[in-house]
């Protein structure tokens, strides 16, 4: 065989080979959540989403592969300066989302580069319009704002911002000492505020006890008091019924018959028992003459 055989046959299977890969190149399997932008001649054609796809050999060519997944990409640290001169390192993270594969790729030459400077640069405008303290107390107000600027750039890339999250937002060493030291003084206020208002409360607590009791005192003196004048009230008033009904008993007993003839009776014999218990040195002054009993007892008939 000749060399220019030769030389032949090595260019005509080198040309199949190329031929025969290009085909292959062709053929493309596009995963889900993936779209190829397609460009024919150097110029945009078309774009291929998640499936089976055949290009034109030579002709199309997969200029861009965009990913439609969620992106998260940090921001990296940078100084920046409150509006009370204070020096802050923050540092955070951004979620994206390309909604158009099209203008991801034509639109912007590096979207995820250009997110996180724009989004460096937002965060220190708007730390620097505040006060260190409100720093740490609005940090959701400085991601929303942050998102609020990246998202109107990001819609002309193809670019959905979804969040922005502040990592650390780091103080000086002196300032954070500082600070500790504040909060250590806060603490301990509070400790003993509350302190002062439980003493407090347990005093008063114990005065109304006090009172408490002494009011339980009094009422219970007073309801006694009360209950002992009803019970001599009663007593009073049933010994004064069982007077009259004895009275009114007697009275009876001295208007029936006989009635004379007992009284005199029983009261003979209780004044014989009366000088019986007379005890000697006793002067007693006696009206009457006591011999002559009858004549007193007449006497005291004609009384009654």
């Amino acid at each position: 065989m000749s060399l220019d055989l030769m030389f032949f046959t090595v260019v005509l299977g080198g040309l199949f080979l190329f031929v025969l890969s290009s085909l292959f190149r062709s053929i493309r399997l596009v995963p889900a959540q993936t779209e190829f932008i397609v460009e024919r001649f150097g110029k945009y054609h078309l774009t291929l989403r998640a499936g089976f796809h055949v290009m034109i050999p030579f002709v199309d060519k997969v200029a861009y592969t965009q990913d439609l997944k969620e992106h998260t990409m940090e921001v990296p640290p940078q100084s920046c300066f409150t509006k009370d001169e204070i020096q802050v390192e923050v540092d955070g993270v951004i979620y994206m989302q390309v909604f158009d594969s099209t203008k991801a790729s034509y639109g912007i030459t590096n979207f995820r580069f250009a997110a996180v400077q724009l989004a460096q640069t937002t965060t220190r405008a708007i730390i620097g319009t505040l006060d260190l303290d409100r720093t740490f107390e609005e940090r959701e107000a400085i991601s929303a704002k942050v998102v609020n600027v990246l998202d109107h750039a990001a819609e002309k890339w193809g670019v959905k911002i979804l969040r922005f999250e502040i990592k650390n937002l780091i103080p000086p060493e002196s300032v954070r000492q500082s600070m500790e030291k504040q909060v250590t003084a806060e603490r301990n206020r509070r400790a003993i505020l509350e302190q002062s208002v439980g003493e407090k409360q347990s005093l008063i607590n114990t005065s109304e006890g006090l009172m408490t009791e002494m009011i339980n005192k009094s009422e219970g003196e007073m309801q006694k008091r009360i209950n002992e004048a009803q019970g001599k009230a009663q007593e009073i008033f049933a010994l004064g019924e069982a007077t009259a009904e004895s009275i009114t008993k007697v009275g009876q007993a001295l208007v029936g018959k006989g009635g004379h003839s007992a009284m005199k009776l029983e009261l003979g014999q209780k004044y014989i028992r009366s000088l019986g218990k007379l005890k000697e040195g006793n002067r007693v002054i006696l009206s009457g003459n006591l011999a002559n009993m009858s004549e007193m007892l007449k006497s005291m008939d004609l009384e009654l």
